[in-house]
């Protein structure tokens, strides 16, 4: 993409009610607009990140045998009444609407009801189990107060995946494969040193469901870090006994931290409220056990703003950045716009994705908005590089400096991680 025909520009100051970090960079560096609290939209190097965070998860998903499907928003009353979750006074973040008929309807904050009536027109007998559908979707939670940008909206994507077994040995083993496709995702987002699977009450269905909370100055949540076991309990599990589930130990660790992630036994919750069951081999009916499995892609998308951005902007990890390279080019005489633009070219034909800034501006403006940015690698062309036949070539990351000959830079860009 030529920088000069994005349309988005980036901005010297974020708006004056913004105070988290994630949307004030985000926001300057043109990845996001504020629509009012708690709702932004994704503009177009906002959307290739967050896209990238979806395939990530995605792939994941896929390799754990998920697949995908798309559900509505607009919910029926009739199956959250079942299980006790459509009044208000039991779940106070609903959006709701009426139909001109005057039929009452829901904004879906979850799904758990909504599958699991779809899955009784799929689900007779136990050659049908195990099953896991997920979806990366909208979902909408009427907050009292909504807060930290991105990672805490009244509008926002939401992967949600949901298990269906015959039982709760095979729910187990599942929902051990799932913590670690979890860890495998936040470990291709650069935030796998910070994130910790984290014991959290269980629910109905066993003694712990997990979170996935990563260690941020930003976070809302408190945790206890086991640096012997490498996992963490919540608040709620430190008042009930100040010790690690796994070792015993008592030497925890308090940090601050974002959850990015949480997965839950759900048992017989929902197929019982809503009458899903199988056939076993004898013909006779069972309950299927379930389990859901969530992630934020936004609220991820900007713990990793939080987590690993500097002083002078964005620092993408290279899997998730909107591009690869930020081709900048310094000058603007006939010879080195010819050579930026023969490089930008070479770049693409090798599949390299590439943002080329060939604007009409002054350099420092140019570096300036280029660490705003914070695609990995920075390549300048130059007169200075010209003369030298090498190109300048900058780690976002790291800042560090390498000189490239021409003939080695596209495998130079493709094998840096």
């Amino acid at each position: 993409m030529y920088q000069s025909k994005l349309f988005t520009k980036t901005r010297k100051e974020a708006p004056k009610d913004e105070v988290s970090k994630n949307a004030q960079l985000l926001i300057k560096a043109g990845f996001i607009n504020k629509e009012m609290a708690g709702v932004y939209s994704f503009l177009p190097l906002g959307l290739r990140v967050l896209n990238k965070v979806n395939n990530v998860i995605r792939d994941e998903m896929n390799k754990l045998g998920g697949q995908e499907v798309f559900l509505t928003s607009l919910q029926e009353k009739a199956n959250w009444e079942k299980t006790d979750r459509w009044s208000d006074e039991k779940v106070d973040i609903w959006f709701k609407t009426k139909l001109k008929n005057d039929t009452e309807l829901g904004l879906a904050f979850t799904h758990e009801e909504a599958l699991t009536a779809l899955m009784k027109n799929h689900i007779r007998s136990y050659k049908d189990l195990p099953a896991y559908p997920y979806q990366i979707q909208t979902k909408f939670r009427n907050e009292t107060r909504a807060k930290s940008g991105i990672m805490r909206c009244r509008e926002f994507p939401m992967k949600d995946m949901y298990s269906f077994s015959k039982d709760t040995a095979e729910h187990e083993a599942f929902y051990e494969k799932s913590k670690a496709a979890y860890q495998n995702i936040f470990n291709r987002m650069g935030l796998g040193d910070k994130t910790y699977i984290t014991f959290a009450s269980g629910g109905t269905f066993s003694k712990y469901s997990h979170e996935f909370q990563t260690v941020s100055s930003a976070g809302e949540d408190l945790i206890y870090i086991c640096d012997k076991c490498k996992i963490a309990v919540n608040k709620e599990i430190i008042q009930e006994q100040n010790k690690c589930p796994a070792c015993s130990g008592e030497n925890l660790r308090e940090e601050k931290a974002v959850e990015v992630g949480n997965i839950f036994n759900l048992g017989t919750k929902f197929s019982d409220a809503l009458d899903l069951t199988y056939l076993d081999e004898k013909g006779v009916p069972q309950k299927v056990i379930m389990g859901s499995y969530g992630i934020g892609p936004g609220r991820l998308m900007g713990t990793v703003v939080e987590t690993l951005s500097d002083d002078n902007g964005l620092v993408w990890p290279v899997e998730i950045s909107p591009f690869r390279v930020h081709l900048v080019q310094v000058g603007d005489k006939d010879d080195v716009k010819k050579a930026a633009e023969n490089l930008y070219e070479e770049l693409c034909k090798a599949s390299i994705e590439v943002l080329f800034d060939d604007r009409d501006l002054r350099p420092g403006e140019k570096f300036a908005d280029s660490d705003l940015l914070g695609l990995p690698l920075r390549i300048i062309v130059s007169e200075k590089t010209l003369m030298s036949s090498e190109y300048e070539v900058k780690e976002r990351k790291t800042g560090k400096v390498s000189m490239v000959k021409e003939v080695d830079i596209c495998d130079f860009v493709k094998k840096y991680k």
